[in-house]
């Protein structure tokens, strides 16, 4: 099976062997396995942040489609919700609005797994998967025993977390959030979704109208999946915001965006950098373009190889370091591939 099956940029080459695992008991045992037998493993869910090798994965993939979401709710307490990796986020987001369980509802539309989620701290709109994950259970491959890591040892940051530095020691197999209960969802932290809402930042919205907005936001991105539209054959934001020191951020100029984070660190906005050295939606000659909806994101106009997106990312990443100094770095899971 090629790799660019399995992926949202439909992009990359063979895998030696594929096992498709359905339960959790199946996931530990196939990761025991390979590891046992020595073979190079990679865990694949949703493949939306995956850049796979035009050569593809001379090993085991392990595909997990293990579904099913264990509730515990009261009044008092909220809705704590334990969901197995291989369930679809984006599902996931949708029983929360559908049952008033609020935290979630800015993170509509984001394709993947849920396992995926904690790794990369998902995060949308002034919402992140860190403020309400409470436990991720993992099977812990130098172990090899199956723990559970509590919110305060996940190490949430920006667009990172304990179980993507300490890659690839850590198979998630599922993930418990604690949720509140209610009509209305969490304070809006966005002023792009504020907007859309009619509110101001930091009023409530209706859980509903809160995901409407946000689907139609996304979907004026292309990030919203929809295999007629390229535009959505991508892996989201190929690139990260970048996270500066101040100095740095003061010899940005002026206009470009900058967020002071409690550290004193400086975020700012790398769609505002890529576009601002020159680069415009649409841009590129060849079969891998940004999108022509989101500077973000590089697409798979429908016959590129990974080894044109990776010229695409490379020519933005050098002309964004040239014109400002700032080096971006990939969102995504390079895999026998590097920038």
């Amino acid at each position: 099976m090629d790799l660019a099956d399995l992926t949202t940029l439909r992009l990359g080459g063979p895998a030696r062997s594929v096992l498709e695992v359905r339960t959790e008991a199946e996931l530990v045992d196939a990761v025991r396995v390979v590891d046992e037998a020595g073979d190079p493993l990679l865990v694949v869910g949703g493949g939306s942040n995956l850049v796979v090798s035009d050569d593809g994965f001379d090993g085991t993939v392990v595909r997990v489609m293990t579904r099913g979401i264990a509730v515990d709710a009261d009044a008092c307490s909220g809705a704590s919700i334990t969901v197995q990796a291989g369930e679809p986020w984006d599902d996931v987001v949708a029983r929360a609005v559908a049952e008033g369980w609020v935290g979630v509802e800015a993170l509509s539309g984001i394709p993947g797994s849920t396992g995926a989620t904690p790794v990369q701290n998902v995060g949308a709109y002034g919402q992140d998967v860190g403020q309400t994950v409470v436990t991720v259970r993992v099977f812990d491959r130098y172990e090899r025993k199956v723990r559970s890591v509590h919110h305060s040892a996940c190490d949430f940051s920006y667009r990172n977390s304990l179980f993507k530095k300490a890659a690839p020691r850590y198979v998630v197999l599922t993930v418990t959030f604690q949720l509140r209960l209610g009509d209305l969802g969490a304070p809006v932290a966005y002023a792009e979704l504020a907007r859309a809402l009619g509110v101001e930042v930091g009023e409530r919205a209706p859980l509903a109208d809160v995901r409407a907005a946000v689907l139609a936001l996304r979907g004026g991105k292309g990030m919203v999946l929809d295999a007629a539209d390229h535009d959505t054959w991508s892996a989201g934001s190929f690139f990260t915001n970048p996270v500066l020191e101040a100095g740095a951020a003061e010899r940005l100029p002026e206009g470009a965006p900058r967020f002071v984070q409690p550290d004193g660190t400086v975020k700012s906005s790398a769609a505002w950098l890529i576009q601002h050295a020159g680069f415009e939606r649409g841009h590129g000659d060849g079969p891998a373009r940004l999108s022509s909806k989101h500077t973000l994101a590089l697409t798979n106009r429908g016959s590129a190889t990974t080894e044109d997106l990776l010229h695409l990312a490379r020519e933005i990443r050098d002309g964004v370091q040239e014109r400002f100094g700032v080096e971006l770095v990939p969102e995504p899971v390079l895999v026998g591939v590097s920038l």
